[in-house]
């Protein structure tokens, strides 16, 4: 299995569909900052629209695919100033939005991924604040069957919708940043062939004993020079991804084996059971004894959930 097919699947992802808008005029929309466990994303079919937050600001085109790993508060526009009216009916997945009296302009699906607050949220926590990919033409004919599915609406939408959407996810993972000049290199698909053979390997095999001399002569580079590359190329440092990628692989194992949390952390490259138990509960806030119980024997919620931002 390739290392970006093995990371979705460790993440556990549940992509969901809030609204959809079938816009036409200019119109402002403000999203709030989602909740624990939920990453936001924006895609348009077509038209165009911007979306701004306190730290950035994206133009939309159609393919477009904006995700919010964060989970920021942000806004949702578009420049015309024809101000329309329109309307929400609730389907069997999700809201649409249509404007009253004029053909659509703009056809957005803003949704969520639902992730485990395990692999899922490491995944995410280690891209950027935001990610704006243009979707190739794969995935493209993928949002097609999407808005396909969207129209219809019916009974199976909600199950092919989420496996839909997770495949976009996957393609959005794999792109590189040549296709958006003005957009950060994902380390799930970096542009440096070179390193992404060692990010590769590191994904693979987490449990080898992965230090920065030997990952710099598996690149065939200096120490200096890897460190470097790797810095401007990835955004983040080798310890972090490192770690971050060992501990998505333990929370993985945690929750889907009976393996000993010793065998955990030989599996992920760790020989002390102490040094293992102290950066899980760095990268997660728990020791991996009480994460395994949490998964496995969560406490009854007292209140309802939310399905999501709207």
């Amino acid at each position: 299995m390739d290392s970006v097919s093995r990371l979705v699947r460790l993440a556990r992802l549940r992509g969901e569909i809030d609204v959809r808008c079938l816009m036409a005029g200019g119109f402002a929309i403000d999203h709030p900052p989602a909740g624990p466990g939920l990453v936001p994303f924006h895609l348009v079919l077509a038209g165009t629209c911007t979306i701004t937050s306190a730290a950035f600001t994206a133009d939309l085109k159609p393919g477009d695919l904006l995700l919010l790993p964060q989970g920021d508060a942000h806004q949702v526009t578009t420049t015309s100033d024809q101000r329309l009216e329109f309307t929400e009916a609730r389907g069997r997945s999700f809201s649409t939005r249509r404007t009253t009296g004029a053909a659509p302009e703009l056809d957005l699906f803003c949704g969520h991924y639902r992730v485990d607050e395990g692999a899922g949220a490491l995944l995410f926590r280690l891209m950027p604040r935001v990610v704006h990919v243009s979707l190739d033409q794969p995935a493209l004919a993928l949002a097609e069957i999407l808005r396909r599915e969207a129209t219809f609406d019916g009974p199976g939408t909600g199950v092919i919708v989420s496996a839909l959407l997770d495949a976009l996810l996957a393609m959005a993972l794999r792109s590189r940043s040549g296709r958006r000049p003005d957009t950060p290199e994902l380390w799930t698909a970096i542009g440096d062939d070179v390193l992404g053979k060692v990010i590769c390997a590191v994904v693979d095999r987490p449990g080898e004993a992965w230090t920065i001399d030997r990952l710099a002569a598996a690149a065939s580079m200096s120490r200096a020079t890897f460190l470097r590359r790797f810095n401007a190329r990835t955004g983040t440092t080798v310890a972090t991804l490192l770690t971050g990628i060992r501990m998505m692989v333990a929370a993985d194992l945690l929750t889907g084996s009976d393996h000993s949390v010793s065998r955990v952390a030989r599996e992920v490259g760790y020989r002390s059971d102490s040094a293992f138990g102290q950066a899980f509960r760095a990268a997660l806030g728990v020791l991996p004894s009480q994460y395994r119980k949490q998964i496995r024997h969560p406490e009854p919620s007292s209140g309802t959930s939310s399905n999501g931002p709207q």
